[in-house]
């Protein structure tokens, strides 16, 4: 089984603890440019109508979430990864997307029915550039 399967089938299966998170998706080390381009642009990761952050050259950052500002030096790679497949395995009330779950999603129009958000290297590319935010 593929190492991403793998990870995202002991997260469905309510395998993964919340302090530990879950293991790398690819195997491979995620790019961090790449991460910081979807998590600033409003067409893809649209992180920034929730979430501020260190980002001064972008306009309107959300408040609705905690600030990203940090993140890096508060949580672990494996933290941050699970809270983007899938936040709810933390809190169910949460508004943040499940940016690489696809089973039992609700409200998904059919042009997303069993497609994630972002694809595996996507999410290591965001994980990769949240670790480097550490102040």
């Amino acid at each position: 089984m593929a190492r991403w399967a793998l990870a995202l089938a002991l997260l469905l299966a309510g395998g993964a603890a919340a302090e530990e998170g879950i293991p790398s998706l690819t195997g491979q080390p995620g790019d961090p440019a790449r991460g910081r381009a979807i998590v600033t642009t409003r067409q893809r990761g649209l992180c920034l109508l929730c979430h501020a952050g260190p980002f001064l050259e972008e306009r309107f950052q959300g408040d609705l979430a905690p600030s990203l500002a940090g993140v890096g030096a508060r949580l672990t790679e494996d933290q941050l990864r699970l809270r983007l497949v899938d936040g709810r395995r933390l809190n169910s009330e949460t508004i943040m997307p499940s940016y690489y779950r696809t089973e039992g999603l609700v409200r998904v129009g059919p042009a997303w029915q069993g497609r994630p958000i972002l694809t595996a290297m996507e999410i290591e590319d965001v994980v990769a550039f949240l670790l480097t935010l550490k102040h």
